[in-house]
């Protein structure tokens, strides 16, 4: 019975070693040193201040900035503590009262846009928390913005370029913006002018 027993123990503390210290510990090390910012939260930082991160969307409401998707977490803040989506279905006379809420909110902000309101304007995402938009959900606030914040549309526009990620191959994925990053840009433009 101990031949038998021992081998096991012995594995059992080689491979809680392994993957229990050994393990994390070298993934943090290369993490460190290949990908520090990433590893620290890709957080934004002006001014010595932590504004936000580049990786958790934020609650932007001001018309002066860009709205990112709304949020189903119970606070509808982008609490990163509360992430999860809502799990209604297509069909559930809450959800289509939501999105018929926020169809009539955006177009009340935005009443210079005449096309139809971009989806992800309007639904939220499985996390709660995404700080990405498409380009053409950030295209339709752009006259919202430049009106609130007294810019030219091709000002604006500019910005937006300026923080439009492309992915590495176009089969990867469309063309995203940083909310977050873009708002905290826009202040520092409006405050520069």
């Amino acid at each position: 019975m101990m031949n038998l027993l021992r081998p096991a123990l012995l594995l059992l503390v080689l491979l809680t070693v392994i993957t229990g210290g050994v393990y994390p510990l070298l993934t943090t090390v290369i993490g460190d040193e290949l990908f520090p910012q990433k590893v620290q939260g890709s957080l934004i930082v002006q001014q010595g201040n932590v504004r936000g991160s580049q990786l958790i969307g934020q609650d932007f409401s001001h018309p002066g900035y860009f709205q990112g998707r709304p949020s189903a977490t119970a606070d509808h803040a982008n609490n990163p503590m509360a992430s999860g989506g809502s799990n209604l279905s297509v069909t559930n006379p809450q959800l289509i009262q939501r999105v018929d809420q926020q169809i009539t909110l955006l177009r009340s902000q935005n009443p210079e846009a005449n096309t139809q309101v971009p989806t992800e304007l309007i639904t939220t995402s499985a996390s709660g928390l995404e700080p990405m938009l498409s380009v053409a959900a950030v295209q339709w606030q752009i006259p919202r913005v430049a009106r609130a914040r007294q810019l030219s549309v091709s000002e604006v526009e500019q910005l937006v370029q300026q923080f439009t990620t492309k992915p590495l191959l176009s089969f990867m994925g469309p063309a995203v913006v940083n909310v977050v990053s873009l708002n905290l840009a826009l202040d520092q433009y409006s405050q520069g002018k």
